[in-house]
């Protein structure tokens, strides 16, 4: 199994990134402020931008460690690696199944039946352990429309766009209630649905963010099994969206970015005060806030779970790496289906 290594997030303005031997070296002008070996690093996250040394870039891409940057709200805008040296047979059998529609369905269905089972278990955990703090009428309700809706994808013949059009429609049912799994600071964080690019409210800020870095995760496991994290089959070819990335997300959103953020919130361990509005009105994390979810984010990453295809425990990080391994199975005939990851 492949081992889990540490992603560094650097949250502080005017930073510089250096190469000192193995090592990558963090200045603020003329300081030294940080040290860490390369060899530890699987990736590095920049938010906002940072100044970084081309022999950094070099090294960085010579041991494959990915460099993303985000902005300040959460939203991506590149991603840096280097060469691949993925098994070019499986590469050009991903692009023969995504030009035809009936095998990119086979598999798309696979990921929104995987979003949509796990969707329906965060709400029915949630109605389980908090049955006096919500509706559970509602709850139940909105978890019985999520179970025929993949009943309806499993049972009926449908194209691709009749499946994104389930996908949408259940993800605003979805939404509809999160609102209510907000059961502390309520006056603080209230949620009436997503706003996006940029995100208006304080929990958008926190999912856009958490969302953007669960992708950066998918995109590199991905590319690590040899798989085009660009070729997707649920979301079409768009240049510069990363599709398949953005495919393999739509089944860990609710059980591993939604529910971490929900934690952020209800344990109290971000608050207003962790937050600003700029006058475009974004809303977005101050530095402080920044580096707290970072840490929490990794974590979260650390945490195990035993996988529900393998039965193996494993760390949540290391979630999206078996599940792209899963598909390379696939696509190469290993596998009879793509198992999605459900969650319970």
């Amino acid at each position: 199994m492949r081992k889990l290594l540490n992603t560094v997030f650097i949250t502080t303005p005017h930073l510089y990134l250096r190469l000192d031997g193995a090592n990558l070296v963090v200045w603020n002008e003329e300081k030294k402020v940080g040290r860490l070996p390369l060899h530890n690093l699987e990736g590095i996250v920049t938010n906002n931008y940072t100044g970084m040394s081309p022999a950094l870039m070099a090294e960085c891409m010579t041991r494959n460690i990915a460099i993303s940057f985000i902005t300040g709200s959460g939203k991506f805008q590149c991603r840096v690696v280097g060469p691949t040296f993925g098994n070019v047979l499986l590469r050009k059998q991903q692009y023969r199944v995504s030009d035809s529609e009936n095998d990119s369905l086979v598999i798309a269905k696979n990921f929104i039946i995987g979003k949509l089972y796990n969707q329906r278990w965060v709400l029915e955990r949630f109605t389980r352990d908090h049955s006096l703090r919500i509706d559970q009428e509602l709850f139940k309700h909105v978890s019985s429309e999520l179970k025929e809706g993949i009943d309806a994808i499993c049972t009926q013949t449908i194209g691709l766009e009749n499946l994104r059009g389930i996908e949408g429609q259940l993800a605003s049912r979805y939404f509809y209630v999160f609102d209510q799994m907000i059961l502390q600071q309520k006056e603080s964080f209230r949620f009436n649905g997503r706003s996006r690019r940029p995100p208006l409210d304080r929990v958008n800020a926190l999912l856009s963010l958490s969302y953007t870095l669960l992708t950066h995760d998918c995109a590199a496991a991905l590319e690590s099994v040899g798989l085009d994290p660009y070729v997707g089959f649920m979301h079409q070819d768009r240049l510069g969206r990363l599709s398949l990335a953005l495919d393999m997300l739509e089944e860990l959103r609710s059980v591993y970015a939604d529910r971490f953020c929900l934690g952020l919130i209800n344990r109290k361990i971000l608050n207003e005060r962790h937050f600003l509005q700029k006058e475009s009105g974004a809303v977005l994390l101050t530095e402080e806030g920044r580096k707290i979810f970072f840490d929490a984010w990794q974590s979260k990453k650390n945490e195990k779970l035993r996988h529900p295809f393998l039965g193996e425990q494993i760390q949540w990080g290391l979630v999206p790496y078996v599940q792209a391994l899963l598909l390379a199975r696939y696509l190469r005939g290993d596998l009879d289906e793509y198992p999605p990851f459900l969650w319970k």
